[in-house]
Parts: C-alpha cells; sequence; structure tokens
C-alpha cells in the first residue's frame, strides 16, 4: 500500500539527509516548503517528516515560523506556488529526441498558470483528445525578479525544484498550429508537492510511473541545457518573477493515459507528485 510517506518521498527537512525512493544524495540537506490548505486557510510551511511547520509570510518574501504545525494528515496540499508565468522547454534530453536534432538553444514554450494541479488531483482528458500523455520534469522555482541575467549567476536566482507532469495531447499538438491547448488544458500542469532547496539540480534521479510501473528513468546530469542555462536564455527575453516555474524538459518516451490510471512523477530528495486521470 502507498502510504503518505511513500507518495511524498519520505524526505526529512532540518539537518537529516532527504531521501526519495531509498536513494540517499550525498550530501543533500534539503529544506521543503509546502502550501497547503486546512480549515479554510491558506499557509506555507515546512514539511519535516510528517509535520507540517506554519510560516507566516512566503519564501520569496521572508517566512517566519509561526509556532503552529500541523500533521501532514490533516493538510491538503496545493500547488507549492502561485507563478506568473509557467514556462517549459521542449527536447531538452537526448533521449528525448528521436530522430530530431538537438536544439541549439533551449526551446521554450509557454503553458497557462491555469492549467496547473496540485499533488493528489485529477488529470481530466478534455473531450477530443485521445492520446494524452505524462511527462515527467524536474520544475525550476524562481526565487528573485530576474532579468538578462548571465549563466554563472542565474542559481542565484533559484529559490528551489520541484516536480511537475507536462502533460500533453500528442494529437491536438500535432494538429494545431499553437500548443495552447495540447499543453495548457485545465489540469495539465501537475505541480508539487514541495519546493526543495539546498539540493544540486544537476545531479537529481527522475523517475516517472504508470500505474506502479516505471516508464521514465533519467538523471538531471543528462539535461541538454542545465537548469543555469535554461533560466540565464529565458531571463534574455522574459522577466522571470519570484514564483514563476520553468519545466526544464522529460527524458526518454511517453506513452497515453487512460481515465483510471495513476501516474507519479519522484524526483530524489523532492518527493512523490501524485495524479489519478479521469475524462472529462
Amino acid at each position: 500500500m502507498l502510504t503518505r510517506r511513500t507518495l511524498l518521498g519520505g524526505a526529512v527537512v532540518g539537518g537529516l539527509a532527504a531521501r526519495a525512493g531509498g536513494r540517499t544524495p550525498s550530501a543533500v540537506r534539503a529544506v521543503r516548503y509546502v502550501r497547503y490548505e486546512i480549515g479554510g486557510r491558506i499557509s506555507y510551511g515546512l514539511l519535516e517528516g510528517e509535520i507540517v511547520r506554519e510560516l507566516r509570510g512566503d519564501p520569496f518574501t521572508g517566512a517566519r515560523p509561526t509556532g503552529a504545525s500541523h500533521k501532514l494528515a490533516a493538510v491538503r496540499l496545493l500547488v507549492p506556488c502561485t507563478p506568473s508565468k509557467v514556462l517549459a522547454v521542449g527536447l531538452n534530453y537526448r533521449s528525448h529526441l528521436g530522430s530530431r536534432p538537438a536544439p541549439k538553444n533551449p526551446e521554450i514554450f509557454l503553458k497557462a498558470p491555469s492549467c496547473l494541479l496540485e499533488h493528489n488531483g485529477q488529470i481530466v482528458i478534455p473531450q477530443g483528445t485521445s492520446d494524452v500523455h505524462y511527462e515527467g520534469e524536474l520544475v525550476v522555482v524562481i526565487g528573485k525578479k530576474a532579468k538578462q541575467i548571465p549563466v554563472g549567476e542565474a542559481p542565484g536566482y533559484v529559490l528551489g525544484v520541484t516536480c511537475g507532469n507536462d502533460v500533453s495531447a500528442r494529437d491536438w499538438q500535432k494538429a494545431d498550429l499553437q500548443w495552447w491547448r495540447a499543453k495548457s488544458s485545465d489540469t495539465f500542469g501537475p505541480l508539487g508537492p514541495a519546493i526543495a532547496t539546498g539540493l544540486d539540480y544537476g545531479k537529481l534521479r527522475l523517475q516517472t510511473r504508470l500505474n506502479g510501473q516505471v516508464r521514465q528513468s533519467e538523471s538531471t546530469a543528462d539535461l541538454l541545457f542545465d537548469v543555469p542555462t535554461v533560466v540565464s536564455f529565458v531571463s534574455q527575453a522574459v522577466t522571470l518573477l519570484p514564483g514563476d516555474v520553468v519545466y526544464t524538459g522529460t527524458p526518454g518516451q511517453t506513452t497515453a493515459m487512460k481515465p483510471g490510471d495513476v501516474v507519479e512523477v519522484e524526483i530524489e530528495g523532492i518527493g512523490v507528485l501524485r495524479n489519478t486521470v479521469a475524462q472529462a
């Protein structure tokens, strides 16, 4: 049985090494921020094992513990930030290229913020598409305003990383001039469960499971364009604001999901993003 600890990766915050899926990254000391709702009130908190420690404010402008805490099982985890922009990188793993040539620069596209979906939320396949795929991805969360920053300074503008699923309707991708519905339909942007700081973003194991079977498994070390390069590249044209997110691309090959499926994206040190699938 999948316990709540299993779904969130079992990472522990506050001086202990974060774990995910039984793997302990070397020298990892992660802090994990969550955004949650309890009793009709939305707050940020620090996730420490099975406890959420409430924060006053947010991790972008400065957050302080209130002294209150909640059991993880008692709160509803929300999308971990509220971005003004959701960007994504296409073709950023060689294993995903197929016969296509490697891009010379990060290939950026936009997803509508309204497509974002929380951990344990339901991906809804819209009417009119019959080929909707998962795409497990590392997602960068911007920590402060970034405009035309050099690659070497880019890490200083990143608050942390989280898990994402760039849900994609392949038939609409092929048929439409723009990807507005193929990538941005409601619920097509699962994100969470937590924002992890203090990790080496370039050496994390990413794994996607469909109904418990591993479908994608690769290290972020295999990104064609790493996190600093992507953040710097985007900032040359688009000003990134605190809370904005960038999906960094998916590895390997993907397959269609169907109603009743369960898809999980796990990244070591962050946890597991779990969503069910339904038909509209």
